[in-house]
């Protein structure tokens, strides 16, 4: 019942972590927006994600999973209620900021009960866990695409009443007690941050968010602007990059019984760098599909794994794993409005911008070194 309440919290996420690329060129029409005020949407959202996962280890920590997941699905499904009747920019801002702390909070618990009861198998697990992540991003754009013909009003509440089911499950679930209280998580702060491994983690995290957000966030405009066709778009989003990261977080859970996850990351990093250049260097469909799907599939372990290793090094700290989760959510935040100004008012000019993205996978490599050496 744990994994269970763990998958469907992920899945949710999944399917919000999809939406702001899916709405996104409905929601510039409608609204007349440029990619800079583009990019400073998936700011405030990655804003609300910062803020809510630095903030929420301790409440786990001193409160329980439980109320941590009841809170952030129900924030969720405020935010997407609400959307559709947003009457511009501001309120957007608002409500996307909204988004963003109801998943910061539901990544960070979700991901801290899974390693919890993985044990000796929890890159394993937070793997096989975090695929249906890959199943709620694939699910978004589908859907929107081929089932409500981007009607994006639609999607917000079908996401939203899904997300209310989730909430009623967490409710429900039999979750284990507190690991702790405020006063022992302020007194073991110290030994935690003092630690260079939990720095650089967090670095690469950074770096990783910055890739497979950007992707999310930002190739249905690319690709349009490339005289790809809207439904087109969404589809290689969905059936490519979701789906990739669907079946290769299938594929590598196997693969912990013989590589050590410093390794999968590794090669990870450096396919990351080779496929989403090539990527951005294409405005035929077909091999814009092709290239998004590889490119998921080499994302598809990166996040879970890196989680398991800071699981690993700091069992049982939901603080420690809310920090590098955050340093995630700062890589959106920062990456989106380099993204934005890059592009400016130019939709055209995403195709330089997203450069960022293979960019910041070079630097992956290099600091997975970095980290290999501290481990060892």
């Amino acid at each position: 019942m744990l994994i269970f309440a763990a998958i469907v919290a992920i899945f949710v996420y999944g399917m919000i972590a999809a939406m702001l690329g899916t709405i996104l060129p409905n929601l510039s029409d409608r609204f007349r927006l440029t990619p800079t005020q583009n990019g400073t949407i998936a700011f405030a959202q990655a804003l609300g994600l910062i803020i809510a996962s630095v903030g929420v280890g301790p409440l786990l920590d001193s409160e329980g999973k439980k109320l941590g997941l009841i809170l952030g699905l129900a924030l969720i499904a405020i935010a997407l209620y609400a959307l559709p009747r947003s009457p511009g920019f501001r309120s957007i801002l608002f409500l996307l900021f909204l988004l963003g702390v109801g998943g910061g909070i539901v990544v960070t618990g979700a991901n801290a009960l899974v390693s919890d009861v993985g044990g000796a198998h929890r890159a394993t697990a937070m793997n096989l866990v975090n695929l249906f992540f890959g199943l709620g991003g694939l699910a978004t754009p589908f859907i929107s695409a081929n089932l409500f013909k981007s009607n994006w009003v639609r999607l917000c509440y079908t996401v939203a009443t899904l997300t209310v089911v989730a909430l009623a499950v967490q409710a429900f679930a039999k979750m284990p007690p507190p690991t702790g209280n405020a006063q022992s998580l302020i007194a073991g702060a110290g030994p935690v941050f003092s630690q260079p491994l939990l720095y650089l983690l967090g670095l690469f995290l950074f770096l990783y968010i910055t890739c497979e957000v950007g992707v999310w966030n930002w190739l249905p405009r690319h690709l349009i602007a490339q005289g790809v066709p809207e439904s087109r778009a969404l589809n290689i989003l969905s059936l490519g990059f979701a789906l990739g990261l669907l079946v290769g977080r299938v594929g590598v859970a196997p693969i912990f019984t013989r590589v050590s996850p410093i390794n999968v990351t590794l090669a990870a990093a450096a396919a990351m760098a080779v496929t989403t250049f090539l990527m951005l260097r294409t405005n035929k469909p077909a091999a814009a599909f092709a290239l998004v799907f590889v490119a998921g599939l080499s994302m598809a372990p990166v996040f879970p794994t890196t989680l398991a290793i800071v699981g690993s090094a700091f069992t049982g700290n939901s603080t420690a794993m809310g920090f590098v989760i955050t340093c995630g959510w700062v890589g959106l935040a920062v990456s989106s409005r380099i993204i934005g100004a890059i592009a400016g008012g130019d939709p055209r000019r995403l195709k330089k911008a997203l450069l960022v993205i293979p960019a910041s996978a070079v630097l992956m490599v290099g600091l997975n070194l970095a980290i290999r050496g501290v481990l060892r």
